[in-house]
């Protein structure tokens, strides 16, 4: 069993898990800069970690292929990752000046090798979402059709809170082939 990383946690490290982030704070097992992976890899060994979680790191990345390829070179295979971020069109993901990054329902199957089908941006990772969640408010959307529910995500904004998804490392990677794309499955939980 491999290293649990907390990646980019800041004031929540958690006991058990190698705690990551950018500034040196009460906690934190390793400093390292997320947004510097295509110079400056991180300090852990090829296929030594098991499970790595972001909670609302990832949409302050700027280089986010070369994160998710450098997260990859240190997965195990069939790792599990773990990401929640605002959903690319709420006020969440605009607001904070931090935010570099939107991301939507479709936006992680970037992170794996099969959508490159038709063009290859040197990225070299292999991550299939497993799950995604999308966390809507209860106000309104009880009772209401999934199939309703996802055209309000798709046609309004602020329709969704947060989206968690749950992805694995798929090891040796797959080619880039579009037979190899799966449909994503969507779960909606109201909050």
């Amino acid at each position: 069993m491999g290293l649990h990383l907390n990646l980019g946690c800041g004031r929540s490290p958690l006991p058990g898990w190698v705690n990551v982030d950018v500034v040196e704070l009460p906690g934190i097992d390793v400093v390292a800069d997320l947004d510097a992976c295509r110079t400056t890899p991180l300090p852990f060994a090829d296929a030594s970690v098991s499970n790595l979680r972001m909670i609302h790191v990832l949409e302050h990345i700027g280089d986010t292929l070369a994160l998710m390829q450098e997260l990859y070179r240190i997965a195990e295979p069939g790792a599990s990752l773990l990401v929640h971020c605002p959903y690319g069109s709420s006020d969440d993901a605009y607001e904070d000046p931090t935010h570099r990054q939107r991301f939507f329902m479709n936006s992680f199957a970037y992170f794996g090798q099969p959508i490159y089908w038709r063009a290859d941006y040197g990225y070299r990772g292999d991550w299939e979402v497993e799950n995604c969640v999308l966390v809507m408010p209860r106000g309104g959307n009880e009772g209401v059709p999934a199939q309703e529910l996802i055209r309000r995500v798709n046609q309004l904004r602020d329709a969704v809170i947060e989206m968690q998804v749950l992805m694995k490392a798929v090891k040796p990677m797959r080619p880039a082939d579009r037979a190899l794309q799966k449909a994503l499955t969507i779960d909606i939980t109201l909050a």
